[in-house]
């Protein structure tokens, strides 16, 4: 691993002298925050879940996956008729 010195305005490699490679120079970087998600209850025990951290160890401990619709058969479409009357939702159009 190359260890770099700041000499005359510019971080060099400390042995060879190089030029240290500037991949993003002249480019605008900064760090990227994400928000942390809204606290909820879990469905499955009823514990409070108040980040991404203790998220991902709930679905863990449950063994159960984040929802995405092209892991569903019906690929995230409503089929029964009796759900989608209770949940105010309409059955799609490939199942009438």
């Amino acid at each position: 691993m190359a260890l770099y010195i700041f000499r005359d305005g510019i971080f060099v490699d400390r042995q060879t002298g190089a030029p240290m490679e500037k991949p993003f120079a002249g480019k605008i970087t900064m760090p990227h925050v994400i928000s942390d998600i809204p606290e909820y209850r879990s469905p499955i025990d009823g514990k409070l879940i108040g980040s991404r951290s203790q998220r991902r160890d709930d679905l863990k401990k449950h063994n159960c996956v984040e929802y995405e619709p092209s892991l569903s058969p019906t690929k995230g479409k409503f089929r029964n008729a009796e759900f989608c009357k209770k949940r105010g939702l309409q059955v799609s159009e490939e199942f009438r």
